[in-house]
């Protein structure tokens, strides 16, 4: 018997039993398309994460407080560990960092000093991230503006109550994001005067740009982010020249903070993270979410495969009669044996391909339900996905299939001749 020929009775046989074949197809369609589908939000995921990190740009540095092995002493909330005699940053710190001489691979620095507080306007209010930012903040952090302006020097030095919005927060008070420069807002019961609105960009490193308020740094210093000392910042953002001068960056602002705080290598009381850090990390976690997904989706290809060798061992059964006179009329062991696996392999191959259409329809929906709830989010069908599910369907057709085959290939002609 040739493949051809057993591939034609295996058509036959799965369709004389419509029914359990199909139930027993459902089984591999459920599996492929849920592996299919997970493994595509898993990759949906790691691509807005990184997308969102990437849109920042490859040059940006962040410097925080606190060493490798002491964990960071600022960053969001200005949390400072004092107990581990962490020196905190400071604008003199940002100041000879600006320095050309000093640091000639930074095309700029900007301080931050980060919180949270209540914002208000009439009968709406929301909690979210307050950011005293000085006016470089806004190139360094590769923002732009759907309206207004952003904080200048002017309102530095005057300490002026100016605020720009994220859109996110705009939307929460305003029912808009447009039409709202010269609003008056209240943080923390402060009256602040809108002057500017962010374009979305959706989450960065250090969660969503678009859901803050940033005012200039030193009204923050003076009236809303109190620290221990006037000129103490939470975190310093650098911008590279380009993403090739990112190492040489790196080493540059280690010099100078390690000249400044008085440390030695080893020893830092800082640490300097890239963007490339943060994408590596965001990588490695949304890897093993993608691989975790795909393990608990590829659980119901193994209930599949079980269920494709209980309808073998069925049919077996039924046919034992069938298989007996075959071996009677010359038929061998191989034969039956090619038989028997061509029908689990037929079944489990319908499953994979029917399967593969349903995965991609299951995360075109969840796509489109993202898109609609404004959700920055598109699930990726990756070939990836399609070669290891697919395979490994067949892999549990053949396998699942085998115990079946050998059965009705080693029974006795006379024996099964007997069976009723």
């Amino acid at each position: 018997m040739n493949f051809s020929q057993a591939l034609l009775e295996a058509i036959e046989s799965l369709s004389g039993n419509k029914l359990r074949s199909g139930l027993t197809v459902l089984g591999i369609v459920i599996g492929v398309a849920a592996v299919i589908a997970m493994l595509a939000v898993g990759n949906g995921a790691q691509a807005s994460i990184t997308g969102s990190i990437s849109s920042i740009g490859t040059n940006l540095l962040f410097v925080f407080s606190g060493g490798p092995d002491q964990g960071p002493g600022g960053g969001p909330g200005g949390v400072q560990r004092s107990g581990n005699n962490i020196r905190p940053l400071t604008l003199a710190d940002a100041e000879a960092l600006s320095d050309p001489l000093a640091a000639p691979s930074l095309a700029a620095v900007a301080s931050a000093l980060q919180g949270n507080g209540t914002i208000t306007y009439g009968g709406e209010k929301t909690n979210t991230s307050i950011n005293g930012v000085t006016p470089t903040y806004y190139t360094v952090r590769n923002l732009e503006l759907s309206e207004g302006e952003f904080i200048n020097e002017e309102h530095l030095l005057g300490n002026m109550s100016v605020a720009v919005l994220g859109p996110e927060t705009a939307d929460t008070l305003f029912g808009r994001h447009d039409g709202v420069v010269g609003e008056t807002i209240r943080i923390e019961g402060q009256p602040f005067r809108v002057i500017g609105v962010l374009v979305a960009k959706g989450g960065g490193a250090f969660g969503s740009e678009d859901a803050g308020v940033y005012v200039p740094f030193t009204t923050a210093q003076a009236r809303l982010i109190k620290r221990e000392s006037r000129d103490q910042v939470d975190i310093i953002f650098a911008q590279a020249a380009s993403a090739e001068a990112v190492p040489t960056a790196v080493e540059e602002i280690s010099a100078v903070l390690r000249q400044r705080h008085r440390t030695v290598v080893g020893a830092d009381d800082f640490s300097v993270l890239t963007q490339q850090d943060f994408l590596s990390t965001f990588s490695a976690i949304t890897n093993v979410l993608t691989v975790f997904l795909g393990g608990i989706a590829g659980i119901s290809l193994l209930v599949g495969g079980i269920g494709i060798m209980n309808i073998m061992l069925v049919s077996v059964s039924e046919r034992t009669r069938e298989i007996g006179l075959r071996k009677a009329l010359g038929a061998r062991k191989r034969d039956i044996l090619l038989q028997f696996l061509t029908e689990s392999s037929l079944l489990s191959f319908l499953g994979g391909v029917i399967g593969i259409i349903f995965g991609w329809l299951i995360a075109f929906v969840i796509g489109k339900i993202a898109a609609a709830s404004g959700t920055d989010f598109t699930p990726i069908v990756g070939s990836n996905a399609i070669i290891l599910s697919t395979s490994f369907s067949a892999a549990i057709g053949l396998f699942f299939g085998i115990y079946p085959a050998s059965r009705a290939a080693n029974l006795e002609p006379v024996e099964a001749l007997r069976h009723e």
